[in-house]
């Protein structure tokens, strides 16, 4: 039986029956590339969503833009009620890279506004993809750029099981590791307050809280409430808490990661110095330090995605870790407006390794 159960009002009409089993017994017979040809409104998208249902593997659909992207998201929402459909675009409103101009000598810090809701959508869409194979993410491009190890995502949740023993200690340690702020006064995704034996947990990537009641060691009950109200909507057996940013890092690896970051810092220090460019010396030292204590004392600092290849054990040249990664091997990636999409992909990758080599 299928994962993905499709629900419409319609049967497949005119050429979309004929599409749909040619696409399929392509795929099936193991071919990599396939293409859907036809006109605007003639049913691409439904012959799409039977394709994913009768294929039955999570899928990737690839837009060239963030309107593109929420159309198709709303309309296959709207098909796989049941299934995890997730939206995964840049969450930035406003994104300013750090550059540096060697013709004035000038430094351009990063500066940036993130959008709370739509990081809320990133971290739903890597939660889904470690937990479950009934998941659709429709994503722009910016689904090629650098996230953390899925290795390490997973292995950082929190398994929660009612009548199971799981220290209340021992959670609000685990909360921290994940990045959760602990805010007693104002609850927000990514944030966690105590009450006595009780822990309300605002997941990063749910729009209800969960809470967990402790008698001694044990966890005596678990309950998704709503955030404003404090309603219990359900009771729930077990939950599995995912980390409030896709960049955690175990105590266990950030260690040795702070250790190969400082031996980059000396080795740049001593580059800079050698060359009397003290200024730039000062600047990366000071920069560097700060991140590192924040590193030792949070597990987490304002561009850590700079010190990603320490941070996952890559080695020079080695590509970072990409929303794909946290597909399965055998997943299904669907290129919307192709002939403008293939060619965005590309043209923003070539546009970053410039901006990176000035």
């Amino acid at each position: 039986m299928s994962l993905f159960k499709l629900q419409s009002d319609y049967e497949p009409k005119g050429d979309q029956p004929e599409a749909i089993k040619q696409l399929v017994a392509s795929l099936r017979a193991g071919n990599r590339d396939q293409t859907l040809l036809g006109v605007t409104g003639s049913g691409k998208t439904f012959t799409m969503a039977n394709v994913i249902q009768q294929c039955d593997r999570p899928t990737l659909i690839i837009s060239h833009n963030k309107t593109l992207a929420a159309q198709l998201y709303s309309e296959f929402k709207a098909f796989f009620p049941e299934a995890a459909v997730e939206y995964f675009v840049s969450y930035y409103d406003y994104y300013q890279p750090e550059a540096y101009v060697p013709s004035s000598d000038t430094f351009i810090e990063k500066d940036s506004s993130i959008n709370e809701e739509i990081e809320r959508l990133r971290i739903s869409t890597t939660s889904s993809l470690v937990s479950r194979r009934d998941v659709i993410v429709v994503a722009s491009v910016s689904c090629i750029y650098g996230l953390g190890s899925p290795e390490e995502f997973t292995a950082m949740r929190i398994p929660l099981r009612r009548g199971e023993a799981y220290g209340r200690h021992k959670l609000l340690e685990g909360l921290v590791d994940n990045i959760y702020e602990r805010n007693d006064i104002e609850l927000k995704p990514g944030r966690f307050r105590v009450r006595g034996d009780v822990v309300d947990i605002m997941p990063a990537y749910l729009e209800h809280g969960l809470r967990v009641e402790f008698f001694g060691d044990e966890v005596e009950a678990l309950s998704e409430f709503d955030p404003l109200t404090g309603e219990v909507l359900r009771k729930l057996d077990q939950f599995d808490l995912y980390p409030a940013n896709q960049y955690v890092t175990s105590r266990g690896k950030l260690t040795p990661a702070i250790s190969a970051i400082k031996a980059e810092l000396d080795e740049r220090v001593a580059f800079f110095e050698k060359h009397e460019q003290f200024l730039e010396a000062q600047r990366v030292r000071m920069r560097t330090n700060y991140d590192l204590e924040m590193l030792q004392e949070m597990g987490f600092c304002s561009g850590i995605e700079n010190y990603s290849r320490h941070l996952t054990a890559r080695k020079p040249g080695d590509r970072p870790f990409c929303l794909i990664d946290f597909f399965p091997k055998d997943f299904l990636l669907m290129i919307d407006e192709s002939h403008a999409t293939v060619s965005q992909v590309g043209g923003m990758s070539n546009g970053d390794r410039a901006r990176k080599t000035t």
